[in-house]
C-alpha cells in the first residue's frame, strides 16, 4: 500500500498557546486572558489562539489516514520549539514534505515514521533559513500520527496493534491510569476528578508564586490539605486511594532561590499534607539550562532520599527530546519523567522514550498538552495501550471533562478490540 496523495489544513486546537515566561513573570488576569507584554520570542500577545495543522494521507485503495500537527501550550519556553503557525508552515509542507510523502511505501511504520524524523530541510521561518534542519516538533508529530494510520489501514489493524506488533510488545487488554488537569479551575475540576475516580489528579496548574503558591509557599500547602480531605469525603469507596500530582512550574525554585536543600525540605514537608495519598511534585525548579536541570533535580531528589520523603520529583522543562529524556533517566534525576508527546517530534521517539523510561527504572508518565486534539490524544492512548506507561495525560483541553472522556472510552474500545482478536486467535 502507497500514500496516493497528501493535503495540509489550518485548524483548531483544544486550547491556546500561553507565553509561561510572562506569565511567571507576574503577568496579571483579565478574564480569561492576561495583561501586559509577551516576553518570548514569536508570541504577540501573552495567551493567544492554539492551532494545529491538520495532515490528509490518501490512501491506494481509497482510504483516509489523519493526524494532526499540534505543538503545547507552553511553546518556545524550556528549550522547546517555537510557536507554530499554520499561515506561514503549510506552503513549507506543500513544498518540502508532500514529495517526500506521496508514494512511500506503508511498509512499515517505524521506517516511514524515521524517514520523516531524518529529512532535514532548510527552515525558512526559522533564524537560520538557510542552514538544513529537522522538521519542527509538531510537524513531525502530525506527519507520524498520520503514518500510523495509514500503516494499521494498510495491515488491517488498530495503531496499538502495529505499535505492539514492531516493538514486540504484549496486547494486553487492561486500561492504563489516568492523569488528569484541572487547569485554572483546580477546585470544582478536582471534584469531577474525584467523583469520577480519576487514577491521578489534579495537576493543579501552579504556574504563578502569588497567586497560586505562596512566598513560603502556604497556598500550595493549604490546597494539598484540602484536596486531601475532599478525596476523603467525596470519594464513593475507601478502596479509591489517586496519587496526587502537582504541576508547579518551577515557582517552588523561585521562592527558596532554586537552592535544593530548601526545595527538598519544602517538599517533604508537603507529604503529610497530602496523606494519606502519594505526592508526585512536577518541576519543582527550573533552571533555564539542560544541564542545570539534571544536576538540580537529581540535587534535590538525592536530598529528599535523604530524608527519607516519600514524596516524587517529575521532570518535564528541559527533557523535551527522546535524548533529554535518556540523559534525565540516565542521571536519575527525578522518580518519574514526563514524555511531552509534541515535544519529542515523531511517535515512534515516544514508544522508544516510554520503554527506555522503564527499563531504567525511572517510572513514565506519557503526557502532553491541553493544546492538542481529539485526534492526537486518540493516537496517544494507541501508543500507552501498547507501552505502558505508569500513567498517561486526558487530554486535550482544560476543562477536563471531555480528555477524560476520549482517552478512557478510546482504551475501553482497544481493550475490547483486543479481547476479540484473541477469541479468534
Amino acid at each position: 500500500m502507497k500514500i496516493k496523495a497528501v493535503s495540509f489544513r489550518e485548524g483548531a486546537s483544544a486550547f491556546f498557546f500561553d507565553d509561561q515566561r510572562a506569565i511567571k513573570a507576574g503577568a496579571g488576569h483579565d478574564g480569561f486572558t492576561y495583561t501586559g507584554k509577551p516576553i518570548t520570542p514569536g508570541f504577540v500577545r501573552i495567551r493567544q489562539p492554539g492551532k494545529v495543522i491538520c495532515v490528509t494521507l490518501e490512501l491506494e485503495n481509497g482510504r483516509f489516514a489523519y493526524g494532526d500537527c499540534a505543538a503545547v501550550q507552553y511553546s518556545g519556553a524550556g528549550g522547546r520549539d517555537p510557536l507554530l503557525d499554520p499561515e506561514k508552515y503549510i506552503p513549507f509542507l506543500e513544498k518540502q514534505v508532500k514529495p517526500v510523502l506521496e508514494g512511500m511505501e506503508l511498509d512499515s511504520f517505524r521506517r516511514c515514521a524515521q524517514v520523516i524524523d531524518n529529512l532535514r530541510i532548510p527552515d525558512p521561518l526559522s533564524e537560520q533559513p538557510h542552514q538544513p534542519k529537522i522538521l519542527h516538533t509538531a510537524l513531525r508529530y502530525g506527519i507520524t500520527q498520520a503514518l500510523l494510520y495509514a500503516r494499521a489501514e494498510a495491515a488491517g489493524k488498530i495503531p496499538a496493534e502495529i505499535i505492539a506488533e514492531e516493538w514486540n510488545l504484549p496486547l494486553i487488554a487492561k486500561p492504563v491510569p489516568v492523569f488528569g488537569q484541572t487547569g485554572d479551575d483546580r477546585y470544582s475540576n478536582a471534584d469531577k476528578m474525584i467523583l469520577k475516580g480519576v487514577d491521578a489528579l489534579p495537576h493543579g496548574l501552579i504556574n504563578n508564586v502569588d497567586e497560586k503558591l505562596g512566598r513560603q509557599g502556604e497556598k500550595l500547602r493549604e490546597y494539598l490539605r484540602w484536596l486531601s480531605r475532599r478525596i476523603q469525603d467525596l470519594r464513593m469507596t475507601e478502596s479509591y486511594r489517586p496519587s496526587l500530582h502537582v504541576d508547579v512550574y518551577g515557582t517552588i525554585g523561585q521562592i527558596f532561590n532554586n537552592d535544593p536543600v530548601r526545595v527538598a525540605d519544602y517538599v517533604a514537608s508537603l507529604e503529610k499534607d497530602a496523606s494519606p495519598f502519594a505526592l508526585y511534585i512536577e518541576g519543582p525548579v527550573d533552571l533555564e539550562h539542560r544541564e542545570r536541570q539534571i544536576e538540580g533535580l537529581a540535587a534535590i531528589t538525592r536530598q529528599l532520599e535523604k530524608l527519607g520523603s516519600g514524596v516524587k520529583i517529575v521532570a518535564d522543562e528541559w527533557c523535551n527530546t527522546l535524548q533529554d529524556i535518556k540523559d534525565f533517566a540516565d542521571a536519575k534525576s527525578c522518580h518519574m519523567i514526563q514524555i511531552k508527546t509534541p515535544d519529542l517530534g515523531g511517535l515512534q521517539d515516544i514508544v522508544d522514550a516510554v520503554l527506555y523510561c522503564k527499563n531504567t527504572g525511572v517510572e513514565a508518565y506519557q503526557g502532553g498538552t491541553c493544546n492538542e486534539t481529539d485526534l492526537s490524544a486518540r493516537a496517544c492512548v494507541h501508543l500507552a495501550m501498547a507501552s505502558r506507561p505508569e500513567r498517561m495525560l486526558a487530554k486535550p483541553g482544560m476543562g477536563f471533562d471531555e480528555g477524560f472522556c476520549i482517552v478512557t472510552n478510546e482504551m475501553a474500545r482497544i481493550c475490547s478490540t483486543f479481547e476479540l482478536r484473541s477469541h479468534h486467535a
